[in-house]
């Protein structure tokens, strides 16, 4: 808490500072440079002219946003379903009374290891399992809205509306929408604090402050897997307070049964606030003001600290984004004679700014981020790589460190996993409460591809930065990491050789876990993540961990069928049964997510060609497109690269907002877009003991310049 509290109070020159300068080692420099950056992001500023449930646009600090519809604010709900408005938090959680005292040991089951019993949480479905899923949640902490009456006084709708113009302008974080009611015109700006959680809205217009009133409502917390994270017809579960503190200033104290939050508001000029019921309130403004600003804070505690105007915010938001865009990496397209360029660079553009203010916190976000709950808002561990790993290739490595310190508080909860398991070490949860807390799963508790995430971070880190500090910073998490990944694997005496599973579930979600041995992506992943601790330990002066070479030396070698990799040893029909070709590609992150040295290029090249072909892509994820391009431009297969990331799929869709889109309900997905811009960095800056060639990654017909990359690992 004190440190997000400290984040908090940073101003937006101090925040901004913690970007890094534009700089490229020489081994990094492109030819040609000096990209034009205002006209590279100008190029993509969205512009929406309808009522478009799915072009919604966000603002936001990577710890706090607010989505709003084309009024600027949250006014139509009910209109704007695919993609919920909602205003979330990293610390705004709720968590449902639990009289039974639930605990992960009452839907745990014990499975058979080799002649151990190991116990996993795999009772979703129990009541305890439920609780258990479904608390805490992530709340939505209000609803800001616009009351907008019709000359009739009756209340107006969003096809009321029209002459309609909104433009989130990236490089100052500044949202204008401008809108007409009947002959009346109305233009509203709504930006956030780069270092507080604070809303702030500016409001001008001809219609009379009585018909333009904005409302701001309070919810209880919602049980929805997937949706809006807000119950709005339960009044009696929670309590709201209103405060009035003077002329221009309220406050909400906000209980929500052990869980509590805080709201200030300061406003520009006289306005009355009205309780419409316990938890909606009315603010409107002076018919006589010129404008009406109001400034929102959202805290988890009371706090004195004194509210900024609207102008200070979009300073500060301006200030902010400018540093963002001028500093990092940079990758234009514009001079391609492919026609696929400007989508491309319109995906990477839009894709920096969601995820700075999506991903960039203090704790792993969750796949939606901060615009609405996916999986009750917790995040999944095993896509904090995609989620994160770019801003270390991006050269914004701060905002990937802002979260990791959150590995060394759970470490504790970590090692008692492993401890109760019978293994060394810390095995880390998937999906993850705050406190670090794993949820029952049929599928989740299983998964082990997330365990040498925090060494893969680690490394990026000292790849950045090779400072004794770095290595004294991360120690203990690599190597508490790497104990349990080297206690893991079963000894087969009689083939001697190391096995990873059963149980296990791989990436590829498709497997059983009772029956599950030796996937090939995890294979290859698990020996990234051992030699690199060890690596570690040579830096830090210690001897290599004998336990963990015999691994190493032992570990199953990568299943092959018939000349290609399998998804697999334990299931070697990958491209014998059409079923076992869906869900996602991951034997090819072998050679794409790693380089691993067990890899036989022209049996991947094989297999890539197989996948490219015989996949079922409609059954597949976001982040599938980036991790075959990651293969195909280790491989020299730019055109396969390119084909991946732009195929027309219903996966692989990306909005006018710049969100990549799944499905329905889960309409916006954020590892893809943290994939691409990693997929990008590789294919236009290359890799650790890649060819020194210029845009590897990116075939004939495309003129790429880019700066400010870091190589991939």
């Amino acid at each position: 808490m004190e440190r997000r509290l400290f984040l908090q109070t940073l101003t937006a020159g101090s925040l901004a500072g913690l970007l890094p300068n534009l700089a490229c080692t020489p081994a990094q420099e492109q030819a040609a440079s000096g990209i034009d950056r205002r006209a590279l992001v100008a190029r993509h500023h969205p512009v929406v002219r309808a009522v478009d449930p799915f072009s919604v646009l966000s603002v936001g600090n990577g710890r706090f946003v607010f989505t709003a519809d084309i009024t600027g604010l949250q006014t139509f709900p009910d209109t704007y379903t695919d993609i919920p408005l909602a205003t979330q938090s990293e610390w705004g959680w709720h968590t449902f009374p639990n009289p039974e005292g639930y605990t992960m040991a009452d839907a745990q089951t014990p499975y058979d290891t080799y002649g151990r019993a190991v116990p996993y949480a795999d009772q979703h479905f129990s009541e305890a399992g439920q609780w258990l899923r479904q608390s805490p949640h992530r709340l939505s902490l209000a609803r800001l809205g616009f009351d907008l009456r019709r000359a009739d006084g009756t209340a107006a709708t969003a096809s009321d509306l029209h002459d309609m113009e909104q433009h989130l302008d990236l490089w100052s974080g500044l949202l204008t929408s401008r809108f007409r009611l009947e002959e009346q015109g109305m233009r509203v700006q709504t930006c956030v604090h780069p270092a507080r959680d604070i809303l702030a809205v500016r409001i001008e217009g001809d219609l009379d402050a009585a018909r333009r009133a904005i409302r701001l409502v309070f919810p209880y917390g919602a049980p929805v897997h997937t949706g809006d994270p807000g119950v709005w017809d339960a009044p009696d579960l929670h309590q709201t307070q209103l405060i009035r503190e003077g002329a221009t200033t309220a406050r909400w104290l906000r209980t929500l049964d052990a869980d509590t939050y805080v709201v200030r508001a300061q406003w520009a000029g006289g306005t009355v606030v009205e309780q419409e019921h316990d938890h909606g309130f009315r603010l409107v403004a002076d018919a006589a003001a010129p404008h009406f600003d109001l400034v929102l804070s959202f805290a988890a505690e009371e706090s004195t600290t004194p509210l900024p105007s609207f102008d200070d915010v979009q300073t500060a938001a301006t200030n902010y984004w400018e540093q963002f865009w001028q500093s990092g990496g940079a990758v234009d397209l514009s001079g391609s004679t492919d026609p696929r360029a400007s989508e491309l660079e319109r995906r990477i553009v839009l894709s920096q700014y969601l995820t700075a203010i999506q991903c960039a916190g203090t704790q792993p976000p969750q796949e939606t981020g901060l615009t609405f709950n996916s999986w009750h808002g917790k995040f999944h561990l095993e896509m904090h790589w995609w989620h994160a790993v770019h801003f270390a290739l991006w050269n914004r490595l701060p905002l990937l460190e802002r979260s990791l310190p959150w590995y060394q508080e759970i470490l504790p909860m970590a090692q008692e996993t492993a401890r109760l398991q019978g293994y060394e070490g810390a095995r880390w949860p998937k999906m993850v409460s705050p406190d670090g807390r794993d949820s029952p799963s049929t599928i989740g508790v299983f998964l082990i591809w997330q365990q040498p995430h925090p060494i893969y971070f680690a490394e990026l880190i000292y790849r950045a930065r090779p400072e004794p500090a770095v290595l004294e910073t991360y120690r203990e998490v690599v190597f508490e990491t790497a104990a349990f990944m080297a206690s893991y694997p079963f000894w087969d005496e009689a083939e001697e050789r190391y096995i990873l599973g059963p149980p296990l579930i791989p990436a590829q979600e498709l497997h059983p876990p009772r029956t599950t041995f030796n996937p090939t992506f995890e294979l290859a992943y698990w020996r990234f993540g051992l030699e690199t601790a060890q690596q570690w330990r040579e830096r830090l002066g210690l001897p290599r961990e004998e336990s963990w070479d015999h691994v190493l030396d032992h570990l199953s070698s990568l299943p092959t069928r018939d000349g290609l990799y399998t998804n697999a040893e334990s299931d070697p029909d990958t491209f014998t049964d059409i079923e076992k070709r869906r869900d996602h590609p991951t034997l090819l992150g072998a050679y794409g997510f790693v380089e691993s040295p067990d890899v036989d290029p022209e049996i991947m090249r094989r297999t890539l060609q197989r996948v490219m072909s015989d996949w079922q892509w409609e059954e597949t994820w976001g982040w599938d497109y980036p991790l075959v391009a990651m293969t195909a431009t280790r491989l020299g297969e730019p055109d396969i690269a390119i084909e991946a990331l732009l195929m027309e799929t219903q996966k692989n869709r990306y909005h006018p907002n710049g969100h990549n889109y799944q499905r329905e309900g889960l309409t916006i997905y954020l590892p893809g877009n943290g994939g691409l811009l990693a997929a990008v960095a590789m294919m236009a800056a290359g890799w650790e003991g890649g060819p020194d060639t210029h845009a590897p990654g990116f075939p004939e017909g495309w003129a790429v310049q880019w700066e400010g990359l870091q190589r991939f690992l």
